[in-house]
């Protein structure tokens, strides 16, 4: 994998013996999928099989560079991407793929996100209560190879390890939309 942190894919259970779990359909979808995108400039957020009569891949992507994904990239990626797919066969019988970007709100899951985010507001659930609680909502601080840190509204911090974490999301507020809005165009 191109970075170090926590898995790039949503686990429908948790990972009670604390390694990465390498053996998921989440996990063999992000080996096939993490490659194409690379290859075409983008970076994988994150990987999501809903579903079980006929499973959605969800992708959501970034472009390395920063700048804001299109339709088109979209449409780009899905070609790509269910063509790998379908040659490795990873999943039985039908399925559908959606493609987007991560959004302004969008999920926590690597550790550059959580720093790139620093100062703005996120939601997170554990799997497991962490003194007493399973959701947290504050200031993101930042996060390590190991850990992800937020400030609660009491000013508390609280530290949860990756492998903890059901799932993150970023808040959407003024300063979150001012802070990933695109420049303007030069005239």
């Amino acid at each position: 994998m191109a970075f170090a942190g926590p898995p790039l894919f949503v686990l429908d259970d948790a990972n009670v013996d604390g390694n990465e779990p390498t053996n998921t359909l989440e996990a063999k979808l992000a080996a096939i999928i993490e490659p194409r995108l690379e290859s075409m400039g983008f970076e994988l957020v994150r990987v999501a099989v809903l579903g079980r009569e006929r499973p959605t891949v969800q992708i959501m992507a970034d472009r390395r560079d920063g700048s804001q994904i299109s339709v088109e990239d979209c449409q780009q990626i899905s070609h790509d991407v269910s063509a790998a797919i379908d040659v490795d066969d990873p999943i039985p019988g039908a399925w559908t793929l959606e493609v987007s970007s991560a959004g302004i709100d969008r999920p926590l899951t690597r550790v550059k996100d959580w720093n790139r985010f620093a100062g703005h507001l996120a939601r997170v659930e554990t799997y497991f209560p962490q003194d007493g609680r399973k959701r947290f909502a504050g200031v993101v601080l930042g996060a390590d190879d190991n850990a992800a840190k937020i400030r609660l509204d009491d000013g508390s911090e609280v530290v949860i390890r990756h492998l903890d974490i059901r799932r993150a999301k970023l808040v959407l507020t003024d300063a979150l939309i001012e802070a990933t809005a695109t420049p303007p165009l030069a005239n």
